[in-house]
């Protein structure tokens, strides 16, 4: 049968744990796979916050929904920011209630896309920081990393080392990786104490 790929085992951790109602936040929409899921998953009572820097992330998360029944999934609301900013973006009310946070970090998949533009370390702490204070007790934020292209293994080692030094009383860390490959995806998920 095989081991869970690291965005199964993102979603099966998440999906444990956000409730139909819950809010939820997809810090890197991309071609929007994971905020389908988390609308699914939040139900038509949730709510979505999604964000990524390239419209074109925009458009194709919004195709991806509108295939899909409105009266089914959370509403979703998309920003064209940097994950960094999700904190001062999301609406004060849901500061502290937020059941998910979902990154899954690197480039946009899509074939026409433009590679060079990635994730950095910089931007991708700060909204690790954003998302963790955005979560409610027993919240989960889950990261979906990519150390084999270019610029992707100095993200993957600062994500690491953050949250290696998170202390306990703040969030259990857990780290899901294949071990005979340095540069096979990982995912990092934590749970808010």
């Amino acid at each position: 049968m095989g081991f869970l790929s690291v965005l199964s085992f993102a979603h099966k951790q998440i999906a444990e744990r956000l409730s139909p109602g819950d809010i939820a936040v997809d810090a890197t929409i991309g071609t929007g796979a994971d905020t389908l899921f988390l609308a699914k998953t939040a139900g038509p009572k949730g709510h979505v916050y999604g964000f990524d820097v390239q419209e074109q992330a925009l458009t194709l998360t919004r195709q991806r929904l509108a295939q899909e029944a409105p009266e089914r999934i959370a509403p979703v609301t998309l920003y064209l920011q940097s994950h960094a900013a999700m904190r001062e973006a999301l609406p004060e009310g849901v500061h502290g209630r937020v059941g998910a946070v979902m990154f899954n970090l690197g480039y946009l998949p899509a074939e026409e896309a433009d590679k060079a533009v990635i994730t950095t370390p910089d931007s991708t702490i700060e909204a690790l920081e954003a998302g963790l204070s955005l979560l409610r007790r027993r919240g989960i934020m889950t990261a979906v990393l990519y150390p084999g292209h270019a610029g992707g293994d100095l993200e993957a080692q600062a994500v690491t080392a953050w949250a290696t030094a998170l202390p306990q009383s703040s969030a259990q860390a857990v780290i899901y990786r294949q071990l005979q490959r340095a540069d096979a995806p990982y995912v990092i998920a934590l749970e808010k104490k």
